[in-house]
């Protein structure tokens, strides 16, 4: 289905037709229609199946065509974290660049003068809001945002923020927002606790689920299954021989993030790292080199593996595997975007081995197990249900192949 027969107004088109976007994905056309509707919607879609669009051209389609409140803040967006808070800015902007819808991202950790221009932007009314819960708290607190005109509320990662202890806070949120609403809630996955919030604040959904917990089939999933000192060896000849635009490197800690970036500085690779230790303005300015293409390898920790959407990633490596597999489902997740493929590689250690098992009974799939270079020497089989925990063969971090006999 084409955006075309969407009859979205004329300017929201031009900013589609400017994005590039030609053609619907499966969940924006089951979620698009209702939404410009007026129903309530709890979606529970994979990563990469262009969600964010399929909530954004509705509304802004709806702010397009009823002039109420103008001059009011009209829309609000809740997010986990202060980098999907950007993203999701930046879609707005480029998507409303022909017309007069007005946003502003609302996130900790920034100065003073940030904080300053989101209060500006409160006092004098802006369409649409995009926020984290506690930054959203800080303002309501001081008693001059004005939430009447309030029209659409949307969570986005619904199941994040309440893993990540937000529900309290998404709760004051709501205290302050008028009853009359349409609410859009959006989790990758649907547990217990994202049903009894949505049975709490959503009137008569209409619901759509695709493909959940699942990463998409376009993913090319493989796993490595080594000893631990032969990853970084491995993470060299897998950007060696694999071509790729936009590479991102997950590691579980930070501490192996700086290790593993100094390592491949020292190797000639263009790569930049993201952490909790960086400063918010810098993880800006390495994400923005990322997506434009000037830094083309990251390694991160998981505060990316749901914080950004860019088209041009091919290539996912997870250094190590992540305690939960909806981690690995997010992370994998941000390559294929769109209509785009990717890879996605796992390098697997002696003590991993069970708990990638379990991800791959979670995925419903059983991973391709790669082969690795006989350069790097003997590698340990897989096999995951004799494996118990012990001692790793070694915690070296170096480019040293490891040798035979």
């Amino acid at each position: 289905m084409r955006f075309t027969e969407f009859n979205f107004h004329p300017t929201l088109l031009e900013g589609i037709e400017a994005s590039n976007y030609e053609n619907a994905t499966p969940v924006q056309e089951q979620v698009i229609p209702p939404i410009l509707a007026g129903k309530d919607i709890i979606a529970s879609a994979q990563t990469g199946t262009g969600k964010t669009a399929a909530f954004l051209l509705p509304m802004m389609n709806r702010l397009l065509t009823d002039h109420a409140d103008e001059g009011m803040i009209r829309a609000m967006i809740i997010v986990p974290t202060r980098e999907l808070a950007i993203q999701i800015a930046q879609h707005i902007e480029g998507l409303s660049y022909f017309t007069n819808i007005s946003s502003i991202p609302v996130y900790g950790g920034s100065d003073a003068q940030s904080f300053v221009a989101e209060k500006k932007a409160f006092q004098s009314g802006v369409d649409i809001v995009v926020c984290t819960p506690g930054r959203m708290i800080a303002h309501l607190n001081m008693g001059y945002v004005n939430l009447k005109g309030l029209k659409f509320l949307v969570l986005d990662e619904a199941d994040r923020m309440l893993d990540m202890g937000f529900q309290e806070d998404i709760n004051k949120i709501i205290q302050h927002l008028p009853a009359k609403r349409q609410n859009l809630l959006f989790s990758a996955t649907m547990p217990e606790k994202i049903r009894q919030l949505a049975r709490r604040i959503l009137h008569e959904p209409v619901e759509v689920n695709i493909a959940i917990s699942r990463p998409p089939d376009k993913i090319r999933q493989g796993a490595y299954v080594v000893y631990e000192p032969q990853k970084n060896p491995l993470i060299a000849h897998l950007l060696k021989t694999t071509p790729y635009k936009n590479a991102l490197i997950f590691c579980s800690r930070k501490h192996t993030v700086k290790q593993l970036t100094r390592d491949l500085k020292k190797l000639k690779f263009n790569v930049e790292e993201i952490h909790s230790d960086l400063e918010q303005a810098d993880r800006e300015n390495v994400l923005s080199a990322f997506a434009g293409g000037r830094i083309p390898l990251l390694v991160a920790t998981d505060i990316l593996s749901r914080g950004i959407d860019i088209d041009t990633i091919d290539l996912v490596i997870n250094y190590d595997v992540p305690d939960d597999g909806e981690d690995y489902v997010h992370r994998i997740g941000r390559t294929a975007r769109a209509e785009a493929t990717g890879s996605a590689f796992t390098l697997v250690s002696e003590m991993d081995q069970r708990k990638f098992s379990a991800i791959e009974r979670l995925i419903q799939k059983e991973v391709e197990k790669m082969k690795v270079p006989e350069e790097l020497g003997e590698v340990p089989k897989y096999e995951p249900m004799e494996r118990k925990a012990r001692k790793p063969g070694g915690n070296r971090r170096n480019f040293t192949p490891r040798r035979r006999g």
